[in-house]
């Protein structure tokens, strides 16, 4: 077996209310009246209050640090430089999470620890964080590592199987996942609809989680079974590129419609191994991809806003951090776990290109 037995969470010092960042985006994009006007309607709506970032220009009118102190902000910053402040960021973001999390579980040594899975979509470089982490956190050298790339925000789940895979192969194994993500790099400024759609979800973020092959003292998330789908009617309406300015989001409005007419069947497939029903889940650990798609999920659920207050909980307060924000919405179940909830069911999703349907039961567990 398996055990998530500690999660860590962090988030960058520079954090901006929705209205700040919307000042910014109208200041940046210069979006025709239209545009202007569904500009600020999606941010509205958006169910977020505050989201971080690594940069502090999103709170700024003038003096930009990273962006050019331009009228019409050019050079807009290239790849190239949107990579080399990844990599200044990355590392001190991820360890704070790692740091969090392994401050859970003391009795645990670093040097423990057998397997590092690695996980981010917003950046990369070579020799690459994974290497820098065992460095800082003084880990063995002879850990064995992953890292998983360009997926988006599904990824996790992805990290999560093969950490329960090589928890069941070796029974003394002890794997550490770092989901980072820092999504505000790649502000694009054309005022397109993915744009706008884009510029008002996504912040920066990192999880971390421990996952061991024998349970630890406190609370631990058994990972019962994974399921995925895919929805290939909606190829077209998510993907991540890789342009000249930044890595490039497209995220049409009809997400949310395809997540819909997918996501009854993965659930029904994923219970129905375990002859359950929707009705035995107690805690549902929804990805926030954004405030409609956690509607329609509960729409073709039938499950209530207040059972679904966790992911509402994390978006509201720090946006959708694309592949960590998952880890957030599971620390946020643990934290909230009392002795009466032991051996009660989690049901878990998260959705990304492809379009990609992942989910997840997990089990509670109290040692």
């Amino acid at each position: 077996m398996s055990f998530i037995s500690a999660i860590g969470v962090a988030v960058p010092e520079h954090v901006f209310s929705q209205p700040v960042i919307a000042s910014f985006m109208e200041r940046t994009m210069q979006p025709d009246y239209t545009a202007n006007r569904k500009l600020h309607a999606i941010f509205r709506a958006s169910g977020i209050e505050t989201r971080h970032s690594v940069l502090d220009d999103y709170g700024k009118q003038s003096d930009y640090s990273f962006y050019p102190n331009t009228k019409n902000f050019e050079p807009f910053p290239s790849t190239q430089a949107r990579l080399e402040a990844y990599r200044k960021h990355a590392l001190p973001l991820s360890l704070r999470a790692i740091e969090n999390c392994l401050s859970q579980q003391a009795a645990i040594n670093r040097k423990d620890i057998t397997h590092l899975i690695q996980v981010s979509c917003t950046g990369m470089y070579a020799p690459g964080l994974d290497i820098d982490l065992i460095r800082h956190l003084n880990l063995n050298e002879h850990v064995q590592r992953t890292c998983i790339n360009f997926m988006g925000c599904y990824a996790a789940f992805n990290a999560l199987k093969l950490a329960n895979a090589l928890c069941k192969s070796e029974r003394h194994a002890v794997v550490l996942v770092v989901c980072t993500e820092l999504c505000t790099l790649h502000f694009q400024k054309e005022p397109t609809e993915d744009n706008l759609l884009a510029n008002a979800l996504f912040a920066d973020g990192a999880g971390a989680l421990l996952v061991t092959s024998s349970p630890q003292p406190g609370w631990n998330l058994v990972p019962e079974h994974f399921h995925n789908g895919l929805a290939f009617n909606g190829k077209e309406h998510m993907a991540w590129d890789i342009g000249n300015h930044g890595f490039e989001m497209k995220l049409s409005t009809y997400v949310p419609d395809t997540i819909r007419t997918g996501i009854k069947k993965l659930t029904s497939e994923l219970l129905n191994q375990f002859q359950k029903n929707i009705g035995d889940i107690s805690s549902f650990a929804i990805h926030p991809g954004g405030k409609k798609i956690l509607e329609a999920i509960e729409q073709e659920l039938g499950i209530s806003q207040e059972e679904n207050k966790p992911a509402y909980a994390v978006l509201k307060k720090y946006g959708n951090m694309s592949s960590a924000t998952i880890l957030f919405v599971l620390h946020h179940i643990m934290q909230q776990l009392q002795p009466q909830d032991t051996d009660k069911l989690v049901l878990s999703f998260a959705f990304g290109p492809g379009l990609t349907l992942e989910s997840m039961l997990l089990k509670t567990h109290y040692q």
